[in-house]
């Protein structure tokens, strides 16, 4: 009996290990778990990276619960977890994802799902994150009530769902009282219905950015309901808030993370509204439109970590109360208005803690660069677009944490040696462009960093290539334009480039030819424009870029050749620019694989040939000053709808005008001069709407090179016939809309519908066979600035409303056969007779012929009798009155003033002291000024 209390010990032991060892056994998932997975599967129609391979039914595939994604309860089996975010997986949402019921955590955020969401998602009772954020924007509900079925939810991400129909989305959050992060980003959330319902007290998180919510719609709800709550992160950022920033804000003393930017917010920055917040840690109003200085009472208010400010349009000097945030990491206050000076030591509180500070796009400025040497944890300095001057100080060495160096488009000056950059080991990212810094670096003592991207334009790097950029082996981007460079580009650089995204040595004198190599880097950019480089077009350069500027060279040949390489980008050529070269030989009529084209410029060379085939969906297109011929292509109305810019002048096209150019709904710039075009010109004209409203576009657009996440733009530019010779338009391109059809054989009448382009600023029909009269209604176009109209045969008069044109600087109406009498007003009569010469009908001013009504006229003013005589009398008589009363008013003025003098002695003297006396007061003041400008020269 005494040994059975052990073996009861042993017994209880062993059932106890048995129960451990069975509760540590997996246990394979629920069958029926398994079978709404593999329905959900098939809903997945792409699945480029196997994700879902061992989803399956085959042997090995049974077990659910070791599937990619999965994560099930080891006692029970059930599913409880599914991730399957972030692998661009694409398809719908089946309703079998409703059968996981033991499911706790969700989350197919960022892939590229579509279709509805499922409301039998609202079975899953034990959810408690669920986040299907940033699926592309695809994916759409029109009712959230079915979030009551989820009792327990903590996490909720629905951002770039569609919830533009869920009008009582406001209600199904209230009801919600456990859920503490809710994410509804660019959802295109309709207005909120005020509720009273209580709202979650236990909501730390709200994210509402993106939706275009206005102040009265979403102030009132959340001032209403969370200002008792213990909401931490607010994000409010891109909707249109506007007015000043609420005092209600200081309710919500919990705040820690504020994120306003980019509203239309107003007015000044408050002073007191944030006091009750001392939490606040990160706040964010840039984007906005406030304006003021920048409160003096910051350090009172809070001790932010992050504060950026940037692009409002404040002003004033930095205020003192900034040197007293000790805590500050991020400050962030560029493209205001500030002003005054950096001082040597601006932020000393901040010496320890400051990383990233970004001050450009402002009007600070400063006798010296500012010391920063003490920022020991700067990460990264922009001081760009401000008035800086002096030289760079060598002590900006000391950074020694610093990645980004941005001090571009200032006026520093003076030499750049090792000595600057060489404790700078973690620089990744280098812009000093557009100062008048001399680059002084040797290959004995170079930087120690390995930048990814260097911005040198305008500096000066030359004569010679700088060869100590041959260090660098990990580039990307290169900038040295305009850099005084009169050289051959070295064959390290072309070795080099193998890894890189952008190089840009325009605008230099560098000369050779471009070498043939075996695959030049995908999505290259390159901007080899305004050199001397010569010889061929490799087409080995078309392989991979996606940005090509080798304008403004002596390259020769063909380009045939790049018909034979199709470009392997993912994101293919937006912008090739072969102009003013000595290209020659027909255009290659391979235009079609080239479909993401944005501008194509070949103009200036020599090429010949037809037009034959479509050429893709251009916005810019420029054939000028070739020897283009045939007739023109009916397909450029027909396929390119979204040209902006089509310029063929100057070369050797026939026919007439095509109608579908009339599709051509947002042209702007119509030149088809200087060919043998024949024909009417058509009166669907007035459908260039573009011409015809006040919305101006231009090509202007950002590249993305994905391979080294950088941007770069473009904003186009064009050679204009303008007011008789030939200029270069770039950022007021938008403002000019033209139609240019001169010297060429049109015949048949300006059709009226012109007039109907009220937007037009040139327009120029000149050197033709236009007959007929000058539309009635040409007064409409308000805005000309040219118009030329010359070397036709126009008849009849100038009509009157030309004078309501008062913008008109340059007319042209010579050379036709007008007559009448020129219209007044001050603009007509400012124009110098060849305006309109060649015009024998017309008369009056400015010309020297007078119409017959003003002969009769001036007749019938002067003849008052059977002879003139009486007249002519009477005006000798009142020319004798006229001069003999200026003689007798000198005569009685002179001596008046001067007989004084002689015969009162007193006066005399009185006269003559007053004079003497001015005449010392001048000598002595001009002496005292010689004497103190002499002391300066000598010091």
């Amino acid at each position: 009996m005494s040994g059975r209390p052990f073996q009861y010990l042993i017994a209880f032991s062993l059932l106890l290990i048995a129960w451990w060892s069975v509760g540590d056994a997996e246990v394979g998932c629920i069958e029926r778990e398994r079978e709404a997975l593999l329905h959900f599967k098939q809903g997945v129609v792409s699945d480029n990276y196997g994700v879902l391979s061992s989803w399956g039914n085959g042997e090995d595939k049974k077990d659910c619960c070791r599937w990619t994604g999965m994560e099930c309860d080891n006692h029970t089996g059930h599913v409880i977890m599914l991730d399957l975010s972030e692998h661009f997986l694409g398809g719908k949402i089946g309703p079998s994802l409703g059968e996981l019921q033991h499911l706790k955590h969700l989350n197919l955020s960022k892939n590229v799902f579509k279709g509805i969401l499922p409301p039998q998602l609202g079975n899953l009772s034990n959810l408690q994150s669920l986040d299907l954020g940033y699926n592309n924007g695809l994916m759409t509900c029109d009712n959230l009530d079915w979030l009551s079925g989820l009792p327990s939810l903590r996490q909720l991400d629905l951002s770039w769902v569609n919830l533009r129909k869920a009008i009582h989305w406001s209600k199904a959050i209230n009801k919600m009282p456990f859920l503490t992060g809710l994410r509804l980003s660019y959802t295109q959330l309709p207005t909120i219905s005020i509720s009273h319902d209580n709202s979650s007290k236990s909501l730390v998180v709200l994210d509402l950015s993106g939706n275009g919510l206005t102040s009265s719609s979403i102030y009132p709800w959340l001032f209403n309901l969370f200002s008792t709550s213990s909401l931490v992160h607010l994000d409010l950022s891109y909707n249109s808030l506007n007015g000043s920033i609420p005092d209600a804000f200081q309710n919500m003393t919990t705040l820690a993370y504020l994120d306003l930017s980019f509203n239309q917010l107003e007015g000044e920055i408050p002073k007191m509204t944030f006091t009750n917040i001392s939490c606040l840690v990160d706040w964010n109003l840039s984007g906005n439109q406030l304006h003021g200085s920048i409160p003096d009472t910051f350090a009172n208010m809070f001790s932010p970590e992050s504060l950026d400010l940037s692009r409002n349009q404040l002003e004033g000097e930095m205020p003192k109360s900034l040197r007293d945030l000790c805590n500050l990491r991020r400050l962030l206050l560029s493209y205001n208005n500030l002003t005054g000076l950096l001082e040597k030591d601006f932020l000393p509180c901040s010496n320890n803690t400051l990383e990233t500070l970004d001050l450009s796009h402002n009007w600070f400025r400063g006798m010296s660069f500012p010391n920063l040497s003490g920022f020991s944890r700067l990460r990264e300095l922009y001081i760009g677009f401000n008035q800086l001057n002096e030289t760079l100080p060598e002590s900006i060495r000391q950074l020694a944490e610093l990645e980004v160096l941005d001090i571009s488009s200032n006026s520093l000056q003076g030499i750049v040696s090792a000595n600057h950059l060489f404790g700078l080991s973690k620089l990744w990212y280098l812009d000093l462009s557009f100062n008048s810094l001399t680059f002084n670096i040797s290959l004995d003592q170079v930087p120690l960093f390995q930048a990814q991207f260097i911005r040198l334009a305008s500096c000066k790097l030359g004569p010679r290539f700088p060869n100590w950029l041959h260090t660098q082996k990990q580039l990307a981007g290169l900038d040295i334009s305009a850099s005084g460079i009169s050289d051959v580009i070295p064959n390290w650089l072309w070795n080099s480039i193998q890894c890189w995204g952008w190089l840009n040595v325009s605008n230099n004198h560098i000369s050779g030819t471009l070498p043939n190599l075996t695959s030049y880097p995908p999505y290259l950019g390159m901007d080899m424009s305004s050199n001397c480089l010569d010889g061929t077009i490799p087409q080995s350069i078309f392989k991979n870029a996606i940005w090509l500027d080798l304008s403004k060279n002596t390259f020769s040949g063909s380009i045939s050749l790049s018909c034979e390489t199709t470009n392997q980008s993912s994101w293919g050529l937006s912008h090739l620019d072969l102009s003013s070269n000595q290209l020659s030989g027909e255009l290659p009529q391979c235009w079609e694989q080239w479909k993401d084209l944005i501008v194509l410029n070949l103009a200036n060379n020599n090429l010949s040939g037809k037009i034959k085939t479509s050429i893709g969906l251009f916005a810019s297109c420029r054939f000028g000053k070739n020897r283009l011929s045939g007739r023109l292509p009916s397909w450029i109305g027909g396929s390119l709808l979204d040209l902006i810019v089509l310029n063929i002048r100057s070369n050797e096209f026939n026919g007439s005008i095509s109608l579908n150019l009339c599709r051509l709904r947002k042209i702007q710039m119509l030149d088809l001069s200087s060919n043998n075009l024949s024909g009417t010109i058509p009166k669907c004209l007035k459908n260039l709407v573009a011409m015809a409203q006040k919305e101006s576009s231009i090509i202007a657009y950002d590249d993305f090179i994905f391979k080294e996440s950088t941007t770069y733009s473009y904003v186009d530019n064009t050679m204009v016939q303008w007011k008789g010779k030939e200029s270069e338009f770039r950022k007021n391109l938008r403002l000019i809309k033209s139609i240019d059809f001169s010297s060429n054989k049109l015949v048949g009448e300006i059709p009226i519908e012109v007039t109907d382009l009220v937007e037009l600023v040139s327009l120029n029909l000149s050197r033709n066979n236009l007959i007929g009269s000058i539309p009635a209604t040409i007064g409409k176009l308000k805005l000309l600035d040219f118009l030329d109209l010359s070397q036709n045969q126009l008849q009849g008069g100038i009509p009157d409303s030309i004078s309501q044109i008062a913008g008109l600087s340059v007319l042209d109406l010579s050379n036709n056969t007008l007559s009448g009498k020129i219209p007044l007003g001050t603009q007509l009569q400012s124009f110098s007779a060849s305006t309109y010469e060649g015009n024998s009908g017309l008369c009056g001013p400015p010309l020297l012929k007078r119409c017959p009504k003003d002969k009769d006229e001036s007749r019938e003013v002067s003849f008052n009798g059977p002879n003139g005589k009486t007249d002519d009398i009477r005006d000798d008589a009142s020319d004798i009155w006229f001069y003999g009363n200026i003689v007798l008013g000198f005569i009685i003025g002179f001596w008046g003033v001067c007989g004084t003098l002689l015969l009162h002695n007193s006066w005399r003297y009185a006269y003559f002291k007053f004079l003497n006396k001015i005449k010392g007061c001048l000598y002595v003041t001009a002496t005292i000024s010689l004497n103190r400008l002499r002391r300066s020269f000598e010091s």
